[in-house]
């Protein structure tokens, strides 16, 4: 089943973000290298594709796990989360309906 991730950046974790992206990426990157990844990405934090110092208000993941318990354990141990970027994650079940 799929699993929405819904992270929230503490304020001012840009800095801290763009330190810990690429082992956020790798991580991600895994979960689509075994085909179990349907999307991902930040919320700028500004009406724009490149927010630039306005930084990212957060993150969705939507990936396939096989219990709720399995997905919040993947989000308990994403590198923005041991780094503390994130403020708050909150997982819960998605069922793709389109496209």
């Amino acid at each position: 089943m799929f699993y929405a991730v819904i992270a929230e950046d503490k304020p001012n974790s840009l800095s801290q973000r763009l330190k810990t992206r690429p082992a956020h990426l790798e991580r991600i990157q895994q979960l689509n290298n075994e085909g179990r990844l349907l999307v991902a990405g930040p919320h700028p934090a500004i009406d724009a594709e490149d927010p630039g110092e306005a930084g990212f208000s957060g993150s969705l993941i939507i990936a396939e796990f096989d219990s709720l318990q399995d997905a919040q354990a993947w989000a308990d141990t994403d590198p923005f989360t041991q780094a503390g970027v994130y403020e708050k994650i909150t997982v819960k079940p998605f069922r793709k309906v389109l496209p």
